[in-house]
């Protein structure tokens, strides 16, 4: 997923990304649908999507947590970082992903590496000639674990623009599963969370695009905040019992 029509704005590939904005947003699936419809006649589809309009994929992420779950109760410096490890569809390819966010605005760096490599994240020191060196070493120094597994399906269309590149996401079926160890779970049942709708985003950077301030005119868009690894964690019980939004 590394072309560069089909960048995030926040990312910028082998590198930290630029800040961007995201906007998120929770919208019923009747109003969904009509977004989805309205993002397929005015932007071009993901060039690595599937489906019909080559726009869907599915995502799963393995996300990481202290001990204290200080990621989750947003303690300090916690609060503005995740890490997580990203795998689309059932591809070997792996993204090692840090994600910060800082005063509305977020980037994110991110590594690409082998599904055969996510052994080596389990040593106890990063080997600087592994090739997860960046990342081991960043979640050894803030003492990071695997904490559960989330996957869902999106769809993804973007446009270019004066500024750059815009995307449009929408996520469904977002489910939830434990972990144990650097490894995507291959059984059990996942839990399908409490979303209360799909999870749209729109993502770019500088000024707001006038391609969305249509669509949230258009659609009557408020924003939302909604936290799938909140939630996840809300679901599976663990650190909080009550979800509170990002």
């Amino acid at each position: 997923m590394e072309k560069s029509l089909s960048l995030s704005p926040s990312l910028t590939p082998g590198q930290s990304g630029k800040f961007a904005s995201e906007l998120k947003f929770v919208v019923p699936v009747a109003l969904a649908d009509e977004i989805r419809a309205w993002a397929r006649l005015n932007m071009e589809a993901d060039p690595h999507g599937t489906g019909e309009h080559g726009d869907l994929y599915n995502i799963s992420s393995i996300y990481l947590d202290t001990e204290n779950y200080d990621v989750l109760q947003r303690n300090g410096s916690f609060g503005r970082s995740k890490y997580r490890i990203r795998r689309y569809e059932s591809g070997t390819g792996l993204y090692l992903e840090r994600k910060i966010k800082n005063r509305g605005l977020v980037s994110k760096k991110r590594l690409k590496v082998e599904l055969e490599a996510l052994p080596l994240l389990s040593k106890e020191e990063a080997v600087e000639t592994d090739a997860t060196y960046w990342f081991h070493r960043r979640i050894l120094a803030r003492q990071l674990r695997p904490v559960c597994q989330i996957a869902y399906e999106r769809t993804a269309r973007m446009a270019k623009t004066p500024t750059g590149l815009i995307r449009l996401t929408l996520d469904e079926h977002v489910a939830t599963a434990p972990v144990s160890g650097f490894a995507f779970p291959t059984t059990g049942q996942p839990e399908l969370l409490p979303v209360g709708g799909l999870i749209l985003e729109l993502k770019f950077r500088q000024q707001t695009p006038k391609l969305f301030a249509v669509c949230m005119e258009r659609f009557h868009l408020v924003r939302q905040s909604a936290s799938k690894y909140r939630l996840a964690c809300a679901k599976l019980g663990l650190g909080i019992s009550t979800v509170i939004a990002a």
